[in-house]
């Protein structure tokens, strides 16, 4: 896991992205290339590692339930966050508690209704509906036309990706696969806020606590003493890393650097990656009309990272 020292000085220029003022790990001056990949490279990382997460916990899921792997999943990413960032908890105002209530609301609710949804649809298709959640961000909060360009090829692709249609599939799946999208916006928003409020990946220890407190009575109902199986303890414990631990680490710190709609439609990927998940660890095989897919929503991707590049400025930090 990155050390989340590695979080950028307050003393560090601000770029001025479509929404917020948020710190760049770039020098004074004109930020280059190299500062603005930077966080790029987190989110890949961190969407890399969800994903094949993701796969494990499908493979989880006749042991403990769907219900009972995401309380595994939050409560041992919130032990080891806990145990590694060790959060202050005196000193913050009654706004930044709320924040990062909400949010660890909507970490447990987009957790719980994705699994929900992959225990009756296919993960590579529960991963293309759930990302039309951070693309809409991304329409909604986008001030450059160019930055429509790039999420229609986007949908596009996710389209594709899920075979030019989702007819046949479980609407109960389909659901709770859309509802999982509209709270991944929502994740997108209120991580940057608490990444903010919070020093290094405080607000996340903290959030992920609010999660797991929120969604073990759900697990335990479910599953019962099935979660104390030492097989399934550590199964878990390897989904919560992979999936919470690893990616909500890298997002936050990346949020920091880097603009909600650019972040929102790199999370176009996630179809892609889930898809190379699904190959590797379920065996599921990729079409010509998927490969295509996959190639249109990286398009989609390097074109928002070069036009944010292109547009980024830097000014003081009291800016």
């Amino acid at each position: 896991m990155n050390n989340p020292s590695a979080a950028p000085s307050p003393a560090a220029p601000v770029v001025v992205p479509a929404t917020d003022h948020v710190p760049t790990a770039g020098g004074s001056g004109s930020p280059g290339r190299r500062g603005a990949l930077g966080p790029v490279g987190l989110v890949l990382a961190g969407g890399i590692s969800v994903q094949f997460g993701g796969a494990l916990a499908v493979t989880l899921m006749p042991r403990a339930g769907a219900l009972g792997v995401v309380s595994l999943r939050l409560v041992v990413a919130a032990i080891v966050l806990l145990v590694v960032c060790r959060p202050r908890l005196r000193g913050h105002s009654r706004a930044d508690w709320g924040t990062v209530v909400v949010f660890g609301i909507t970490m447990a609710a987009m957790n719980g209704l994705f699994y929900q949804s992959v225990a009756r649809i296919p993960l590579g298709t529960a991963v293309t509906l759930e990302v039309l959640g951070p693309l809409a961000l991304s329409v909604i909060v986008s001030r450059r036309a160019l930055n429509l360009v790039w999420a229609g090829l986007a949908l596009g692709g996710v389209f594709l990706l899920g075979g030019g249609g989702f007819n046949g599939l479980d609407p109960v799946g389909v659901a709770f696969a859309l509802s999982a999208g509209a709270m991944w916006a929502a994740y997108i928003v209120f991580s940057a806020r608490t990444g903010r409020r919070f020093p290094q990946a405080d607000g996340l220890a903290l959030a992920m606590v609010v999660a797991a407190v929120l969604f073990v009575p759900l697990g335990i109902a479910e599953s019962g003493t099935k979660l104390l199986v030492p097989t399934t303890l550590a199964l878990g414990a390897a989904v919560a890393v992979l999936s919470s631990v690893l990616p909500y680490t890298l997002e936050l710190l990346a949020l920091r650097r880097l603009p909600a709609p650019t972040f929102a439609i790199l999370m176009s990927l996630e179809p892609a990656v889930a898809a190379t998940a699904g190959f590797l660890v379920l065996h599921q095989s990729l079409s010509v009309l998927e490969s295509l897919a996959i190639a249109l929503v990286i398009a989609a991707s390097m074109g928002a990272v070069r036009t944010q590049v292109g547009r980024g400025k830097a000014l003081p930090p009291d800016a």
